[in-house]
């Protein structure tokens, strides 16, 4: 059903099934509340092109479904795995309490906010701009390649290959489960997080962790102004490899092997590596309270 507000000139749109090819194309100052956007037609981008409209208590089960739509916020809704490629080339929009599903869920968008959402999509958030995520989970393999500006707060997050060719991330109360983050990255600060995974960092650009618990195989290795402040490494060994790095590492650290330049200050360590350096390798490890050993 669908009426016209006289006071607003807001079109709402109440209680209706759509599955036709661009069903509610160009729709603008809309509400659309407790509609389905599913069924045997399925049809593509049932929203493309629309401005300034509020999704309330809706599902999808359609490809393509918020493509170019400017101005959009979408509460307590829920995007199934068959909902592909779900939010390309959008803008100015605000997503909360909902769940996102299907592959390449958001993409080469700009200004999307999202809060306490579940979200389980593969390449999720590459090529954006401005986006937040508060207070939410987020399963992705790979997540946020090559994106600019992008904030997370008390969030849980799954994935593999998670922050890569990134500029101006800051990541602060959250736990990441990952693998391979941060490579090629520049500008990226962690605060207070839990940081799991093999290969971190790698060939990053001014990456800063802070109050971080950090676990996992070979982290940290050919960075450049790379910088530790008051973290815990668990299970690292073959740490820093050819970086330029100042840490200040709490506890012990299974092995240390041929910094490139700066200082790594550690309670101890298991082993300093100094062998075959491809490079000249300055860095020094200082036990507190020693000389490098």
């Amino acid at each position: 059903m669908i009426q016209e507000g006289r006071i607003r000139m807001r079109t709402n749109i109440s209680n209706g099934q759509f599955d036709e090819e661009r069903a509610l194309y160009n729709l603008q100052k809309a509400d659309v509340v407790e509609c389905i956007f599913a069924g045997p037609a399925d049809g593509e981008s049932v929203l493309k092109e629309s401005r300034d409209v509020n999704l309330y208590k809706c599902s999808f089960s359609l490809r393509y479904p918020l493509w170019h739509v400017h101005g959009f916020v979408m509460e307590d809704s829920t995007m199934d795995e068959l909902t592909r490629a779900a939010i390309w080339y959008a803008q100015d929009g605000v997503i909360r309490r909902s769940v996102l599903g299907g592959i390449k869920a958001v993409r080469e968008c700009e200004r999307i906010a999202l809060t306490e959402c579940k979200i389980e999509s593969q390449e999720f958030g590459w090529k954006s701009c401005d986006i937040t995520l508060t207070d939410t989970d987020i399963i992705s393999e790979y997540l946020f390649f090559d994106s600019r500006n992008v904030r997370l707060e008390r969030v849980k997050m799954q994935g593999k290959y998670s922050f890569q060719y990134m500029k101006n991330l800051e990541i602060t109360d959250s736990v990441l489960d990952t693998k391979d983050a941060f490579w090629h990255s520049e500008n990226v600060t962690v605060r207070n997080s839990v940081v799991k995974g093999e290969y971190l960092g790698w060939f990053s650009q001014g990456l800063t962790l802070i109050d971080c618990k950090i676990s996992g195989t070979q982290p940290l290795c050919y960075c450049k102004d790379l910088k530790l402040i008051n973290c815990t490494m668990e299970d690292t060994d073959l740490s820093f490899e050819y970086s330029d790095v100042e840490a200040d590492v709490r506890g012990h650290v299974l092995s240390i092997k041929n910094p490139r330049s700066g200082s790594i200050v550690v309670d101890s360590v298991g082993e300093i590596i100094r062998e075959d350096p491809v490079m000249e390798c300055t860095g020094q490890v200082i036990i507190r309270g020693q000389e490098e050993g």
